[in-house]
């Protein structure tokens, strides 16, 4: 087969290497088109960040106290959005709380015990990547709890929350709701991706096989412990900036800070941000019309 070749600038060309160059351009073009997105969304991010970093200074001259509550699905993005919230905190006056499973001393203790203990000081801020809700999703999920312990903790969460918030503790309870679809896509970049395989860890290799039983423990959680004092606000993720951004807001719009800035848009996205109760709104909706729950 005869290897055609081309003249350009007096040099002899073949086709092969026009098309590993043109493939070349193509990729650094959307390297390029890539890293360029990324930067304006950091950009439309940064307003909303000025004005966390007013609303903890507010929290530390009032010795208010906050907790913010991250909870959902494996790679839902909670963990990239507790990054972005903090990014330009004061370090000192706020804290990321992520814990590992109870060891054995632990589970002879009171179940909120090894929470209780990472609670906020005044003027400061906890997140936690996780919280006691872990009783209500993954340990009711794959056993990890008797069913007495599961029940004992659905009947007393809200009585423990409403003397939280009586108290003056400002609580965000937030749930991270990815699509199976896309849950799949991330898992399959933490498998592929060096930088990011620590993330994957055994029970995220079940988390698509389990997902129905997540759904239905994600309804009966909302369900039951979304209250007045301490409601929940579910944030679709599939897109992760989308849900950054309504994190953020979610949290400003919980205290009349000092100084906000008047002429940023404070509203929630509702194809994002939706209530606690309007969510369960919709998997009511869908288990009618489908006869299962799509989210």
């Amino acid at each position: 087969m005869q290897q055609n070749n081309f003249e350009i600038e007096g040099k002899s060309v073949s086709l092969n290497e026009l098309i590993n160059v043109y493939k070349k351009s193509l990729s650094n073009n959307k390297k390029e088109k890539k890293a360029i997105k990324k930067r304006k969304e950091e950009q439309e991010l940064k307003p909303f960040q000025a004005e966390l970093i007013k609303l903890q200074k507010y929290i530390e001259l009032q010795n208010k106290k906050m907790i913010i509550l991250f909870e959902g699905r494996d790679a839902s993005g909670k963990g990239g959005t507790i990054r972005r919230v903090t990014r330009y905190m004061n370090e000192k006056h706020y804290r990321i709380v992520a814990l590992g499973k109870p060891t054995e001393e632990q589970k002879t203790q009171w179940y909120y015990q090894k929470y209780v203990q990472h609670f906020p000081h005044a003027g400061e801020i906890v997140l936690f990547d996780r919280s006691w809700y872990n009783r209500a999703m993954v340990e009711d999920v794959f056993g990890f709890c008797t069913k007495k312990e599961y029940a004992d903790f659905m009947k007393g969460v809200c009585g423990f929350e409403h003397d939280l918030t009586r108290q003056g503790i400002v609580l965000i309870k937030l749930y991270f709701s990815v699509t199976k679809e896309e849950q799949a896509k991330r898992f399959e970049r933490r498998r592929t991706d060096p930088l990011r395989q620590w993330k994957l860890s055994e029970i995220d290799l079940q988390a698509q096989d389990r997902w129905d039983d997540f759904t239905k423990a994600k309804y009966n959680m909302i369900k039951m412990t979304h209250t007045h004092n301490a409601p929940w606000t579910v944030i679709r993720s599939d897109n992760k900036h989308l849900a950054r951004m309504e994190a953020m807001k979610v949290i400003l719009n919980s205290i009349d800070y000092d100084d906000r800035n008047t002429k940023l848009d404070f509203s929630l996205d509702s194809n994002i941000a939706i209530s606690g109760a309007r969510e369960i709104e919709n998997m009511d909706a869908q288990r009618h019309n489908y006869g299962k729950y799509i989210n």
